[in-house]
């Protein structure tokens, strides 16, 4: 009898922990190789504490299909090709590179485009396939082309649905219990509660990489315009569809305190010791030293204890097509407009010790199967 007891408790435990894991669905604009986006996917895939259902992909720091690549080959490559990946939208809800093109006439530059950056199209191109392409033509491409990968192309593919409707099908299989990360423009997300009014009310909240509201920099692409940042301006729309939506919890990683958080290079020489391949993958292919924006709000949400300073805020997103088209509005409770305007808590400040160790650990780790 005591022996049956054993076993028994033996099998169970396991499943108990396996059914305490936080469950996640990453949406990100899945550059690469290295950088920003691949870090901060590998960061929720290296947890033992997650369980990542899936990966959806939009247009961001660069076009679609070419991040799709880079997301399957990083997945291959730390074997967690388990993973699902679903593309989702090509192109911002509303904003048009043309328009920009425009505005920045009337109005001024930004200092980051994302795939805008890369120039106007000048190969032949269709959704289906394109004209073959050398090392001097890679920097400009328009959203069908995918360039020669550093990394090797994948032999994976993603899914045949969209990232939408995947999003959609995950939180009812799990309602309640999926945390949205989000950490590129937020298309996808407008989509998936424009098609499921409940899609928001559905899950555990969402964690997004988005918004400035007053950083303490002397960068230039924050310094003269405090209020701008990439992925609500990319999409101003959808970030502003996602702002209102009735989330349980909105945590949002703003410049704000992400500018705190620098990508070092001691930070990578003590990656690199590691021969597990999430470490050698940064090794090979991590060369950008900037801030580690995605990450700290993948981080954050593993270790709340990171983040030591939040405002609770009620945010949104200017829409209104004018010089501030795309800028980061916010208000505290006294002065919010009447409208439906929800409450976020706006990350300020951080332990730039603990955040450091944990991201360290993470990508020196094994893969977590």
């Amino acid at each position: 009898m005591t022996r049956s007891i054993s076993v028994f408790l033996l099998l169970v435990f396991p499943l108990c922990a396996a059914a305490q894991k936080r469950l996640v669905l990453i949406d990100q604009d899945g550059s690469g190789p290295g950088g920003s986006n691949q870090m901060s996917i590998m960061s929720l895939l290296q947890s033992p504490q997650v369980d990542v259902l899936g990966i959806t992909i939009v247009t961001g720091n660069a076009w679609r299909d070419e991040e799709v690549q880079h997301t399957l080959r990083t997945l291959e490559l730390i074997g967690r090709t388990d993973v699902p990946v679903a593309p989702g939208a090509a192109f911002p809800l509303v904003r048009t590179q043309e328009e920009y093109r425009v505005d920045s006439q009337l109005f001024g530059k930004v200092v980051w485009l994302g795939a805008w950056g890369q120039g106007p199209t000048t190969l032949k191109e269709t959704p289906t396939g394109t004209t073959p392409i050398t090392p001097e033509t890679l920097a400009v491409h328009g959203p069908w082309v995918i360039p020669p990968l550093p990394e090797g192309a994948p032999h994976t593919r993603p899914l045949d649905e969209d990232a939408a409707h995947f999003l959609i099908r995950q939180v009812h299989a799990h309602p309640h219990e999926v945390t949205i990360y989000a950490a590129g423009p937020l298309t996808n997300i407008a989509l998936a509660l424009a098609i499921d009014p409940h899609f928001a009310e559905l899950t555990r909240g969402i964690v997004i990489m988005g918004g400035s509201l007053n950083p303490q920099t002397d960068d230039p692409e924050f310094a003269t315009d405090p209020r701008h940042e990439f992925n609500f301006w990319f999409d101003p729309e959808a970030a502003h569809i996602t702002l209102r939506a009735h989330w349980p919890r909105i945590d949002l990683t703003t410049v704000d305190v992400s500018i705190k958080a620098p990508f070092t290079q001691a930070m990578v020489d003590a990656i690199v010791k590691s021969p597990n391949p999430a470490a050698q993958y940064i090794a090979k292919y991590s060369q950008e030293r900037y801030y580690l924006w995605d990450e700290l709000t993948a981080c954050a949400w593993l270790d709340p204890k990171i983040i030591t300073k939040e405002r609770l805020l009620y945010i949104d997103v200017d829409v209104s097509h004018g010089p501030t088209y795309g800028d980061t509005l916010a208000w505290d409770a006294n002065s919010k407009p009447a409208t439906d305007v929800q409450p976020v808590h706006a990350q300020i400040d951080l332990d730039l010790d603990r955040f450091t160790k944990l991201f360290i650990e993470l990508m020196s780790g094994p893969t977590v199967h």
